[in-house]
This record gives structure tokens, C-alpha cells and sequence, in this order.
């Protein structure tokens, strides 16, 4: 049974740094396709998204289950919302990525974390423990100093971090897999996608006038999307919640270096004093994490 739960554990590990990784080096996929806007990459993302998604859904077994969401008014409601969240955190990071705001990004999924422990507090009425406050004042601190020394809130940043926590929380609260979930999303962003591609002027919207490899990029943007999502959901199975809290900071730590060292984005000391007080914050999230996972298991161990 041990070796059973080890091995468990190791593929949930694997899955989850895989996961991690492939949304940390997505920006490299995205400033291949810099030439392009924002939003024409975002309607083909959404499109290729949902046909590889009806594939795996068929392939499971599972369009019954998607049937079953589409007739229930509340999920397709709350669907709705998820998708209007996801659509424009998907936006502003495409936009990020390519318009040399990288760092911003990155900043926007270090806070995310905190963000979405103050969406407890304050939406589920959850409690925050002493480290936890900290953390997320700390990370206020760090966006007050932005705000200070520049005149300006780190739009960008906030933007990521506050449309993916909003986003989280609606998910939490609505009784949809991810998979089904995210099939259900890019439905309802179909029109929008298809009759953006038929109306923009770009040249390159029309994938018959297009070159095979601009081609084969566009349609690259559904497994590139899907598959971390599928890798992320057996690490959630798998794994404690602590473990999966520590490794969502690979991918905006991956985001970081290719900001800083491949792409030569700016990084002042008035931005590293904001990195340094969310990277502190992070600190103490973690360190409050790891003291409740040892508290639990002493507990676990006194019941036995």
C-alpha cells in the first residue's frame, strides 16, 4: 500500500510540474505568433481549444455529461461568468506576452495565490491566520509602493491575478470537471472567435491565405492549452494542496527569467522593490502552508 501511494504521489508530481512548466514556457509559443493581435490569437486558441476538447470528451466517453451541463440553467449561468473571467485573463496575458509587458505577467501569477486566499475571506467568509494576513498586507505593500514611485496601479499585473482568483472561485463553486468545464467556455466564446476572424481586416485571419507553419502554430494553441489543464487535474487528485500551492511558482518564475534575460524587459530597482515585497509575502504563504501541513499530520498521527 505504501509503494501504491508513492507511486501515486510521484505521478502526481510529474503531472503537476508538467503542468507547471508548459504554462510557464507558453510565452515562448506566444511571441511566435507576435505579429498577430491579442484578440485574433485569443479566437484561435478558444477555437482549437474546443475542437481538441470535443475529441477528448468523445474519446472518454463524457459528451453525455456535457449534454447534461447545457441543460442545467444554474452551471450554464455560472459557465457564463467562468467564461467571461478566463476569456479576459486569457486576453491580457496574450496581450502581455507580446506587447513586451512579460514581468507584468509574471508579478500578476505570483499575486494571484494571495488574491485568491483574500476572495476567501472575503466572498466564502473564510479565516485567515496570522502569516496569512501578513502575506497578503506585504503584497499589498509591494503594489502600494508600484502605485507610489509611478503614479500608476501594475495593471497588467492586477488584471492576471484578479481575473484568474474570480475565475478559481467561480470554478470552485460551480460541480463541473475541468475538461467539461472548459469545452462548456470555449463553446460559448465560439461566436465571438468565428465572427472576429470574419470581420477583422487582419490578413492572416483566413487560414487559406496563410503559410502551413503560421498554420500549424495557430492550431498548436489547443493542445497548448488543454494538456497542462488535463496534467494539472491528475496532480490535483494526486497531491496535497501545499505540494500543488508550491509548485504554481514555477510557471511565473520560468515567466520571469525569459522576461528578464531572453526578452530584456526593464527591471529597475523600483520594480524589484514591488518583486521583492510579493516575493517575501510568498514567503510567508508558504511557510504558513508547511506549518499546517505538519500540524495536520501530527494530528492524524495522535487519532491512529
Amino acid at each position: 500500500m505504501q509503494n501504491q501511494n508513492s507511486d501515486t504521489a510521484a505521478t502526481g508530481l510529474l503531472a503537476g510540474m508538467g503542468a507547471y512548466l508548459i504554462w510557464g514556457f507558453a510565452p515562448l509559443y506566444f511571441k511566435l505568433l507576435s505579429d498577430l493581435s491579442a484578440t485574433e490569437i485569443l479566437s484561435h486558441r478558444s477555437i482549437w481549444s474546443l475542437v481538441l476538447a470535443l475529441i477528448l470528451l468523445a474519446v472518454l466517453g463524457k459528451l453525455s455529461g456535457l449534454r447534461e451541463v447545457l441543460g442545467s440553467g444554474k452551471t450554464v449561468a455560472a459557465l457564463v461568468l467562468s467564461t467571461a473571467l478566463i476569456s479576459t485573463n486569457w486576453l491580457i496575458f496574450i496581450w502581455s506576452v507580446t506587447n513586451n509587458h512579460l514581468l507584468d505577467a509574471s508579478l500578476g501569477y505570483y499575486i494571484n495565490p494571495l488574491i485568491s486566499v483574500l476572495l476567501g475571506v472575503v466572498v466564502l467568509g473564510e479565516r485567515l491566520r496570522p502569516m496569512q494576513w501578513l502575506a497578503v498586507l506585504l503584497a499589498a505593500a509591494g503594489i502600494a509602493y508600484e502605485l507610489w514611485q509611478f503614479g500608476r496601479l501594475p495593471m497588467v499585473a492586477l488584471g492576471v491575478a484578479l481575473t484568474f482568483g474570480f475565475y478559481g472561485l467561480v470554478r470552485k463553486k460551480t460541480p463541473v470537471d475541468s475538461l467539461t468545464g472548459l469545452t462548456v467556455e470555449t463553446l460559448f466564446l465560439l461566436p465571438l472567435a468565428v465572427g472576429f476572424l470574419f470581420w477583422t481586416s487582419s490578413p492572416t485571419s483566413n487560414l487559406l491565405d496563410n503559410s502551413w507553419q503560421l498554420n500549424a502554430l495557430l492550431l498548436a494553441a489547443g493542445p497548448i492549452t488543454l494538456t497542462p489543464l488535463l496534467l494539472f487535474n491528475i496532480a490535483a487528485r494526486r497531491l496535497n494542496l501545499s505540494t500543488l500551492g508550491f509548485l504554481q511558482y514555477l510557471g511565473p518564475t520560468l515567466m520571469f527569467f525569459f522576461a528578464t534575460l531572453i526578452y530584456k524587459e526593464p527591471f529597475d530597482s523600483s520594480k524589484l522593490v514591488t518583486f521583492i515585497f510579493v516575493w517575501v509575502a510568498l514567503g510567508f504563504y508558504s511557510a504558513d502552508a508547511l506549518l499546517q501541513r505538519r500540524k495536520l499530520r501530527a494530528l492524524r498521527k495522535r487519532a491512529v
